[in-house]
């Protein structure tokens, strides 16, 4: 199936740049959210990133014109259920997205698929509560989207061989890579890097090391750009409880227990970059530890 069109549902920092991907591929896109503050934060973020790559030379003044050109932002379900392919990347709560879902659902054109951009919940149980659990599939891009080279596609127990094809083509397209997993709680990604986030959660809440410590310790013992603390803050506490909160119920296993100090931040509403406040405090010039 030749795409052309995508609509992408939830215009928060996931959303936004999967559309400017899509655009910048030369898909048409119908960015969705309920709220015109939101789209209208989205687009302004487009453009800014857009614009870095302008400046960076990686692209153009007259590419980055036609991309915004592609992108309509919309309140309505209605204008996304008539594209070829619908990337749902609300938030990651199950019953929020099966709401959605079923809310779409009269508006969608027989042909359009289904994707869920979701990091960890059940692709199976998500299809089943539409009517084409044949044409749905996972579609999980890394963040940030337009830096990130990788995509997870997961089949549900249903997804047929046309959709998944048409899907890797997509990801071609886009200039990325695709790996491909299984319908388990987590995925690939994220079964294996939220329990070393959780870990790392452990031994500062155990008193193992400091924040500085343990990022420090896997930036330079480990060679990674980035400690798992502040891994954390970047993604989202409240996503990162949620996941191993999925992996926890679904696997059954006492190894995916959440760490309580993880729970507490969350409660405190201490929830990272987003809220200015997590294992760091990004109120200032400098990030500085909270613990």
């Amino acid at each position: 199936m030749n795409l052309k069109s995508v609509g992408v549902i939830g215009a928060g920092q996931m959303g936004s740049g999967i559309a400017q991907v899509f655009a910048m591929a030369g898909f048409q896109v119908v960015l969705n959210d309920v709220r015109q503050k939101q789209l209208d934060q989205a687009m302004g973020l487009i453009e800014s990133n857009i614009e870095r790559q302008v400046a960076k030379g990686k692209t153009t003044p007259g590419e980055k014109s036609a991309a915004l050109d592609l992108i309509k932002p919309a309140l309505d379900l209605e204008f996304v259920g008539q594209c070829d392919l619908v990337i749902e990347a609300a938030t990651e709560r199950e019953t929020v997205k099966q709401a959605i879902f079923e809310a779409l659902a009269p508006h969608l054109a027989p042909h359009t698929i289904l994707t869920s951009n979701t990091s960890s919940i059940s692709i199976t149980r998500l299809a089943a509560r539409t009517d084409r659990p044949e044409k749905f599939m996972g579609f999980h891009f890394m963040n940030p989207v337009p830096a990130m080279q990788l995509v997870e596609l997961i089949r549900g127990i249903a997804t047929d061989d046309a959709t998944y094809q048409t899907l890797l083509a997509v990801v071609e397209r886009l200039g990325k890579t695709s790996a491909t997993a299984e319908d388990y709680p987590a995925f690939i990604v994220n079964r294996i890097l939220l329990p070393m986030i959780n870990e790392a959660v452990y031994t500062l809440y155990e008193g193992v090391g400091s924040v500085t410590s343990i990022d420090k310790a896997l930036k330079l013992g480990a060679n990674h750009p980035m400690g798992p603390l502040e891994l954390a803050d970047f993604i989202g506490l409240d996503t990162c409880l949620e996941i191993m909160n999925v992996l926890h119920a679904g696997l059954a296993d006492t190894k995916y227990r959440p760490c309580p100090l993880l729970t507490k931040y969350v409660e405190a509403g201490w929830l990272g970059r987003k809220t200015k406040k997590g294992f760091y405090d990004y109120s200032g010039i400098k990030p500085i530890p909270t613990r």
